[in-house]
Protein backbone atom coordinates (compact mmCIF):
# COMPACT_ATOMS: atom_id res chain seq x y z
CA UNK A 1 0.00 0.00 0.00
CA UNK A 2 2.16 2.42 0.63
CA UNK A 3 4.41 1.23 -2.11
CA UNK A 4 1.53 2.19 -4.35
CA UNK A 5 0.81 5.88 -2.50
CA UNK A 6 4.80 6.33 -3.28
CA UNK A 7 4.30 5.40 -6.55
CA UNK A 8 1.07 7.94 -7.17
CA UNK A 9 2.82 10.69 -5.46
CA UNK A 10 5.81 10.71 -7.76
CA UNK A 11 3.23 10.57 -10.69
CA UNK A 12 1.71 13.58 -9.60
CA UNK A 13 4.75 15.96 -8.24
CA UNK A 14 6.09 14.93 -12.35
CA UNK A 15 2.91 16.15 -13.44
CA UNK A 16 3.03 19.12 -11.14
CA UNK A 17 6.78 19.93 -12.08
CA UNK A 18 5.87 19.81 -15.99
CA UNK A 19 3.18 22.59 -15.23
CA UNK A 20 5.31 24.63 -13.42
CA UNK A 21 8.13 24.41 -15.65
CA UNK A 22 5.54 26.26 -18.23
CA UNK A 23 5.50 29.09 -16.10
CA UNK A 24 8.26 31.36 -17.14
CA UNK A 25 7.06 31.56 -20.25
CA UNK A 26 4.04 32.24 -19.37
CA UNK A 27 4.87 35.25 -17.37
CA UNK A 28 7.58 36.56 -19.97
CA UNK A 29 4.41 36.21 -22.52
CA UNK A 30 2.83 38.49 -19.98
CA UNK A 31 5.08 41.25 -19.56
CA UNK A 32 5.43 41.39 -23.51
CA UNK A 33 1.28 41.72 -23.79
CA UNK A 34 1.57 44.25 -21.28
CA UNK A 35 4.97 45.73 -23.05
CA UNK A 36 3.08 45.78 -26.38
CA UNK A 37 -0.38 46.99 -24.94
CA UNK A 38 1.36 50.31 -23.74
CA UNK A 39 2.79 51.00 -27.01
CA UNK A 40 0.14 51.12 -28.38
CA UNK A 41 -2.08 53.30 -25.64
CA UNK A 42 0.59 56.02 -25.61
CA UNK A 43 -0.90 59.12 -27.13
CA UNK A 44 -0.73 62.78 -27.58
CA UNK A 45 -3.56 64.49 -26.71
CA UNK A 46 -4.46 68.84 -27.40
CA UNK A 47 -6.95 70.34 -24.87
CA UNK A 48 -8.15 73.72 -25.29
CA UNK A 49 -6.04 75.21 -22.11
CA UNK A 50 -2.54 74.57 -24.05
CA UNK A 51 -1.38 71.15 -25.12
CA UNK A 52 -0.96 67.92 -22.32
CA UNK A 53 -0.26 64.66 -22.29
CA UNK A 54 -1.87 61.59 -21.05
CA UNK A 55 -1.84 57.82 -21.42
CA UNK A 56 -4.43 55.73 -21.55
CA UNK A 57 -3.55 53.61 -19.11
CA UNK A 58 -2.12 50.40 -20.20
CA UNK A 59 0.21 50.52 -16.89
CA UNK A 60 -1.37 52.27 -13.85
CA UNK A 61 1.65 52.78 -12.66
CA UNK A 62 3.64 55.38 -15.45
CA UNK A 63 3.35 58.58 -15.24
CA UNK A 64 1.29 60.33 -18.09
CA UNK A 65 3.88 61.37 -20.01
CA UNK A 66 3.98 59.68 -23.85
CA UNK A 67 7.67 59.05 -24.60
CA UNK A 68 7.60 57.87 -21.04
CA UNK A 69 5.07 55.17 -22.07
CA UNK A 70 6.78 54.63 -25.31
CA UNK A 71 10.46 53.71 -23.73
CA UNK A 72 8.81 51.57 -21.09
CA UNK A 73 6.60 49.94 -23.59
CA UNK A 74 9.61 48.74 -25.60
CA UNK A 75 11.68 47.88 -21.85
CA UNK A 76 9.03 45.47 -20.94
CA UNK A 77 9.15 43.93 -24.25
CA UNK A 78 12.79 43.74 -24.21
CA UNK A 79 12.50 42.23 -21.07
CA UNK A 80 10.02 39.97 -21.59
CA UNK A 81 11.82 38.31 -24.34
CA UNK A 82 15.14 38.26 -22.35
CA UNK A 83 13.78 36.17 -19.66
CA UNK A 84 13.13 33.28 -22.31
CA UNK A 85 16.72 32.98 -22.19
CA UNK A 86 19.16 31.67 -19.94
CA UNK A 87 22.08 34.03 -20.99
CA UNK A 88 19.82 37.05 -20.98
CA UNK A 89 17.21 36.24 -18.08
CA UNK A 90 19.77 37.58 -14.98
CA UNK A 91 19.90 41.09 -16.87
CA UNK A 92 16.39 41.27 -17.27
CA UNK A 93 14.82 39.74 -14.68
CA UNK A 94 17.20 42.36 -12.77
CA UNK A 95 15.75 45.49 -15.06
CA UNK A 96 11.75 44.38 -15.08
CA UNK A 97 12.05 43.93 -11.16
CA UNK A 98 14.26 47.25 -9.91
CA UNK A 99 12.14 49.29 -12.85
CA UNK A 100 8.80 47.72 -11.32
CA UNK A 101 9.86 48.49 -7.70
CA UNK A 102 10.53 51.70 -8.47
CA UNK A 103 7.54 52.70 -10.13
CA UNK A 104 5.47 51.56 -7.34
CA UNK A 105 7.86 53.06 -5.05
CA UNK A 106 7.85 56.45 -6.75
CA UNK A 107 4.11 56.93 -8.05
CA UNK A 108 1.76 54.25 -6.16
CA UNK A 109 3.20 54.11 -2.91
CA UNK A 110 2.53 57.79 -2.05
CA UNK A 111 -0.91 58.28 -3.81
CA UNK A 112 -2.28 55.14 -1.29
CA UNK A 113 -0.36 56.64 1.37
CA UNK A 114 -2.49 59.82 1.02
CA UNK A 115 -5.46 57.80 0.95
CA UNK A 116 -4.58 54.40 2.70
CA UNK A 117 -8.96 53.61 2.51
CA UNK A 118 -8.48 53.15 -1.36
CA UNK A 119 -8.56 49.47 -1.99
CA UNK A 120 -7.97 50.36 -6.31
CA UNK A 121 -5.11 52.63 -4.92
CA UNK A 122 -3.57 49.73 -2.29
CA UNK A 123 -4.03 47.44 -5.11
CA UNK A 124 -2.37 49.08 -8.04
CA UNK A 125 0.68 50.01 -5.51
CA UNK A 126 0.76 46.01 -4.86
CA UNK A 127 0.77 44.58 -8.00
CA UNK A 128 4.48 46.30 -9.51
CA UNK A 129 5.41 45.46 -6.21
CA UNK A 130 4.61 41.43 -6.09
CA UNK A 131 5.72 41.60 -10.15
CA UNK A 132 8.88 42.39 -9.31
CA UNK A 133 9.26 40.54 -6.43
CA UNK A 134 8.43 37.21 -8.68
CA UNK A 135 10.98 38.72 -11.49
CA UNK A 136 13.75 38.70 -9.30
CA UNK A 137 12.74 35.36 -7.16
CA UNK A 138 12.50 33.29 -10.73
CA UNK A 139 15.46 34.40 -12.21
CA UNK A 140 17.22 31.22 -9.41
CA UNK A 141 19.09 31.32 -6.42
CA UNK A 142 22.79 31.72 -7.45
CA UNK A 143 21.74 34.82 -9.57
CA UNK A 144 20.06 36.75 -6.97
CA UNK A 145 21.47 37.68 -3.78
CA UNK A 146 20.58 35.99 -0.64
CA UNK A 147 19.20 39.17 0.78
CA UNK A 148 17.10 40.58 -2.28
CA UNK A 149 15.62 37.05 -2.52
CA UNK A 150 14.91 36.85 1.20
CA UNK A 151 13.31 40.40 0.61
CA UNK A 152 11.58 39.70 -2.42
CA UNK A 153 9.85 36.38 -0.68
CA UNK A 154 8.49 39.05 2.13
CA UNK A 155 7.09 41.62 -0.72
CA UNK A 156 5.55 39.11 -2.43
CA UNK A 157 4.21 37.48 0.94
CA UNK A 158 3.00 41.01 1.94
CA UNK A 159 1.05 41.65 -1.45
CA UNK A 160 -0.70 37.84 -1.98
CA UNK A 161 -2.35 39.18 1.45
CA UNK A 162 -2.77 42.22 1.10
CA UNK A 163 -4.75 40.75 -2.16
CA UNK A 164 -6.70 38.52 0.01
CA UNK A 165 -7.52 41.24 2.55
CA UNK A 166 -8.88 43.77 -0.17
CA UNK A 167 -11.38 40.23 -1.54
CA UNK A 168 -12.98 40.59 2.20
CA UNK A 169 -13.00 44.40 2.15
CA UNK A 170 -15.16 44.64 -1.10
CA UNK A 171 -16.66 41.32 -1.04
CA UNK A 172 -20.14 41.89 -2.56
CA UNK A 173 -18.56 44.27 -5.58
CA UNK A 174 -15.79 41.20 -6.50
CA UNK A 175 -18.81 39.23 -6.23
CA UNK A 176 -20.56 41.21 -8.63
CA UNK A 177 -17.75 40.63 -11.03
CA UNK A 178 -18.21 36.78 -11.44
CA UNK A 179 -20.04 35.18 -14.11
CA UNK A 180 -23.46 34.31 -13.78
CA UNK A 181 -23.04 30.76 -14.40
CA UNK A 182 -20.67 30.34 -11.25
CA UNK A 183 -22.95 29.65 -8.25
CA UNK A 184 -22.44 30.71 -4.41
CA UNK A 185 -20.21 34.18 -5.49
CA UNK A 186 -19.73 35.62 -2.38
CA UNK A 187 -18.50 31.92 -1.25
CA UNK A 188 -16.36 31.81 -3.97
CA UNK A 189 -14.40 35.43 -3.00
CA UNK A 190 -14.10 34.78 0.45
CA UNK A 191 -12.13 31.36 -0.43
CA UNK A 192 -9.93 33.50 -3.05
CA UNK A 193 -9.09 35.87 0.25
CA UNK A 194 -8.11 32.75 2.43
CA UNK A 195 -6.26 31.21 -0.40
CA UNK A 196 -4.52 34.59 -1.11
CA UNK A 197 -3.86 35.40 2.98
CA UNK A 198 -2.77 31.56 3.40
CA UNK A 199 -0.18 31.80 0.67
CA UNK A 200 1.04 34.91 1.48
CA UNK A 201 2.09 33.74 5.10
CA UNK A 202 3.30 30.66 3.58
CA UNK A 203 5.85 32.18 1.00
CA UNK A 204 6.74 35.04 3.93
CA UNK A 205 7.83 32.21 6.08
CA UNK A 206 9.27 29.51 3.88
CA UNK A 207 6.40 27.06 5.08
CA UNK A 208 5.15 24.66 1.61
CA UNK A 209 5.69 27.82 -0.07
CA UNK A 210 5.69 25.61 -3.31
CA UNK A 211 2.51 24.28 -3.27
CA UNK A 212 1.50 27.80 -1.76
CA UNK A 213 2.86 29.64 -5.11
CA UNK A 214 1.75 26.73 -7.41
CA UNK A 215 -1.90 26.49 -5.84
CA UNK A 216 -2.48 30.20 -6.07
CA UNK A 217 -1.09 30.36 -9.44
CA UNK A 218 -3.64 28.07 -10.34
CA UNK A 219 -6.33 29.63 -9.18
CA UNK A 220 -5.36 32.74 -11.07
CA UNK A 221 -4.98 30.61 -14.09
CA UNK A 222 -8.64 29.66 -13.46
CA UNK A 223 -9.26 33.70 -13.27
CA UNK A 224 -8.09 34.31 -16.63
CA UNK A 225 -9.64 31.80 -18.12
CA UNK A 226 -13.11 32.03 -16.76
CA UNK A 227 -12.93 36.00 -15.77
CA UNK A 228 -10.55 37.98 -17.92
CA UNK A 229 -10.66 36.24 -21.22
CA UNK A 230 -14.33 35.80 -21.73
CA UNK A 231 -14.53 39.65 -21.00
CA UNK A 232 -11.62 41.11 -23.09
CA UNK A 233 -13.45 38.99 -25.99
CA UNK A 234 -16.96 40.26 -24.86
CA UNK A 235 -18.48 36.93 -24.22
CA UNK A 236 -19.66 38.20 -21.26
CA UNK A 237 -21.62 41.40 -22.79
CA UNK A 238 -20.01 44.03 -20.49
CA UNK A 239 -20.23 47.15 -22.38
CA UNK A 240 -16.69 48.34 -23.72
CA UNK A 241 -14.96 45.55 -22.06
CA UNK A 242 -13.09 44.26 -24.84
CA UNK A 243 -11.57 47.79 -26.11
CA UNK A 244 -10.89 48.52 -22.11
CA UNK A 245 -7.43 48.65 -21.95
CA UNK A 246 -7.83 48.38 -18.13
CA UNK A 247 -9.87 45.05 -18.99
CA UNK A 248 -7.03 43.93 -20.66
CA UNK A 249 -4.23 44.79 -18.71
CA UNK A 250 -5.87 43.27 -15.84
CA UNK A 251 -5.68 40.03 -18.29
CA UNK A 252 -1.95 40.14 -18.84
CA UNK A 253 -1.64 41.26 -15.25
CA UNK A 254 -3.10 38.27 -13.82
CA UNK A 255 -1.26 36.26 -16.68
CA UNK A 256 2.22 37.16 -15.33
CA UNK A 257 1.27 36.12 -11.62
CA UNK A 258 0.00 33.08 -12.61
CA UNK A 259 2.97 32.66 -14.56
CA UNK A 260 5.52 33.83 -11.67
CA UNK A 261 3.99 31.98 -9.24
CA UNK A 262 4.25 28.60 -11.19
CA UNK A 263 7.77 29.72 -12.25
CA UNK A 264 8.38 29.93 -8.34
CA UNK A 265 7.27 26.50 -7.46
CA UNK A 266 8.75 24.98 -10.43
CA UNK A 267 12.11 26.39 -8.56
CA UNK A 268 13.35 28.21 -12.20
CA UNK A 269 16.57 28.71 -12.81
CA UNK A 270 17.62 26.93 -9.24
Amino acid sequence: MSATISMERSRFDRAAGVLFSLGGCVFSGAIIALGIETLACARRVGHSLGPRYEVIPALPWLPAIPWVAYLFGVIWVACGLGMLSKRTVRMAAMTLGGLLFLCALVLDVPKNAVELGSISLRTTAFEPLALASLAWLISGRGVTSSWLERGSRYVLGLSLIVFGVDHFQALGFIATLLPGWIPWHVFWVAFFGVVFIAAGFSIGVGFLQRWAAGGTGLMLGIWVVTLHLPRVFGLYAIPGAPSDPNEWSSLFIATALWGGLWALAGGEGQ
